[in-house]
């Protein structure tokens, strides 16, 4: 496993902001849905979300820079403590006699002078019947072994971000998971559900969802703020009146002014996309001007008198 520094593109120092925009460049350019036909792509896809995992979560950052876990965000055995040159058995005396090993020598596993069965060590080192890396013991703590983590790639409407919604994610194995969605989504933003990854001999692992906004056939996203066509008869563009309109969280009536020409903007305060520190952004409404459909023969007429 590479370095998730170096997979993400940022220094040991990067800060979370610079680490979270890394992953999110990272994540939209090699998205599966975006290289269907690119293995690679989806290589350094998974390598990204493996990097952001470590990287994007304060605890696992710290450890990882410790050393206490690989780029893998598994826990690295760390070995006897006090061992001389770094061997594990350096602890361990060698004694003449016996005639069991080469020259007539034997050897007899002890520690601190005291002799102790070695069936102990490999049950320390190798976890006995749990396995390695379960429990903890004379060799240091060993974390519980989890299950692997999960990932899955949805899109979500505009409405669902607006209104915090519920939506299903559909992982590789088939299995759907209902997430409601937080106040604030981000595109690209990647969400965490503990427990709901793959079985393991402790615990089960995470469900990693990455979710992009879809593409909306009326609001335009700028930021935060929605943007939208709205279509106003000439009538009512000439004379004022009120019109309906589109919002993520319904429709609303909003007064359009007299004399309002096309690409005049009205604001509908509050009616765009939720903002971190609470409350939502606005949304934008364009003034199309329309003509009557199949004409009108008394506009014409006046229209060519003024002409005249």
């Amino acid at each position: 496993m590479r370095d998730p520094y170096e997979v993400l593109g940022v220094p040991r120092n990067a800060s979370a902001k610079d680490i979270k925009a890394a992953y999110r460049k990272m994540a939209k350019k090699y998205h599966p849905d975006q290289n269907p036909n690119d293995p690679k792509a989806k290589d350094m896809f998974a390598a990204a979300n493996q990097a952001n995992e470590i990287l994007g979560d304060e605890a696992q950052r710290a450890a990882y820079d410790r050393g206490e876990i690989g780029p893998d965000g598994k826990q690295r055995f760390q070995g006897f403590e006090g061992a001389a040159g770094g061997d594990p058995f350096a602890g361990f005396r060698r004694q003449s006699g016996g005639g069991q090993g080469p020259g007539g020598s034997r050897f007899e596993f002890r520690g601190d002078g005291e002799g102790f069965d070695p069936s102990d060590l490999f049950s320390e080192l190798f976890g006995g019947a749990g396995g390695f890396g379960q429990g903890s013991g004379a060799g240091g703590p060993r974390g519980p072994r989890r299950g692997q983590d999960l990932s899955a790639t949805m899109e979500v409407d505009i409405e669902d971000i607006a209104n915090a919604g519920k939506v299903t994610a559909v992982f590789p194995d088939g299995r759907k998971i209902s997430v409601k969605l937080p106040h604030y989504v981000e595109d690209g933003q990647t969400i965490r559900l503990k427990g709901q990854g793959a079985a393991g001999p402790s615990e089960p692992g995470d469900a990693l969802i990455t979710l992009n906004i879809r593409k909306h056939p009326r609001f335009r996203v700028e930021g935060r703020d929605l943007h939208i066509d709205q279509p106003v008869p000439l009538r009512d563009a000439v004379l004022g009146a009120k019109v309906t309109v589109e919002t993520p969280t319904g429709k609303v009536a909003m007064s359009v002014p007299a004399w309002s020409s096309s690409d005049k903007v009205l604001r509908l305060k509050g009616r765009g996309l939720p903002v971190k520190t609470g409350g939502h952004a606005d949304l934008y409404v364009h003034v199309r001007v329309m003509l009557p459909e199949g004409g009108d023969p008394e506009l014409e007429a006046l229209m060519r008198k003024r002409a005249a």
